[in-house]
């Protein structure tokens, strides 16, 4: 069985994608602090020609509280207009248009449920089989902390392989999981490349980039486009 983790990330880059798909099971892991400053609850876009952040407004956020402890805020439909701006002449505006009206006319207050649900809307359109868990609904020792509480998620939900983004090689020991019978590996996204009107190529955008420029069986080849190490 083969899991992988991470946080809830606002429409993430494709890497996330690919770790969703390289495995059977897939934890948001939402029951960790949130983290300010990071993708969490923000991505870029391309807007006339550039990268350009975009931000879920939120309530009350603070690296005290717990990712779903989090409220949105009010200003959704801005952002669904900036979108909209830096998109409408993309070749797949059409077809990607009814999944992000569904992601923004999801009825929550709660931060992580309104992004858990972007994803599984995003792996719907993508074909993506993976199953998604949330890891607040995990029982487990909520005293563990970092990569203990990872093993300890993986052993609940008998993973035989752990996935991890390539970055978390600073955070994770091969021989640590391999103690409980686990194969820690990282996914390294190779570089992918397609066309974005008549720019010169931005790199690692949101996903929503990805889907405006290229068709579905398109994304699924650089889906497949990693290394594991």
């Amino acid at each position: 069985m083969k899991i992988g983790l991470m946080q809830p990330y606002f429409l993430p880059y494709i890497g996330y994608f690919q770790l969703i798909k390289s495995v059977d099971k897939y934890v948001i892991y939402d029951d960790v602090n949130f983290i300010k400053g990071g993708w969490i609850n923000r991505n870029r876009i391309l807007l006339n020609g550039a990268a350009f952040m975009i931000n879920v407004p939120m309530l009350g956020a603070s690296s005290f509280k717990k990712i779903n402890e989090i409220e949105l805020g009010k200003n959704i439909p801005k952002l669904l207009s900036t979108i909209d701006q830096a998109y409408r002449r993309a070749p797949y505006f059409k077809e990607v248009l009814p999944v992000i009206i569904s992601i923004f006319n999801y009825q929550t207050t709660n931060l992580a449920s309104f992004i858990s649900n972007s994803i599984v809307l995003v792996n719907q359109y993508l074909r993506i089989k993976t199953e998604i868990i949330l890891s607040s609904e995990i029982t487990k020792d909520t005293t563990l902390k970092a990569q203990d509480k990872v093993i300890a998620i993986c052993e609940i939900l008998g993973a035989s392989e752990y996935h991890n983004a390539i970055g978390g090689q600073e955070l994770y020991n091969k021989a640590q999981f391999a103690e409980k019978n686990i194969v820690l590996k990282f996914l390294k996204t190779n570089p992918i490349e397609y066309n974005q009107f008549k720019n010169e190529f931005v790199p690692w955008l949101s996903i929503l980039d990805v889907l405006m420029f290229n068709s579905v069986e398109e994304i699924n080849i650089m889906l497949d486009n990693y290394d594991l190490i």
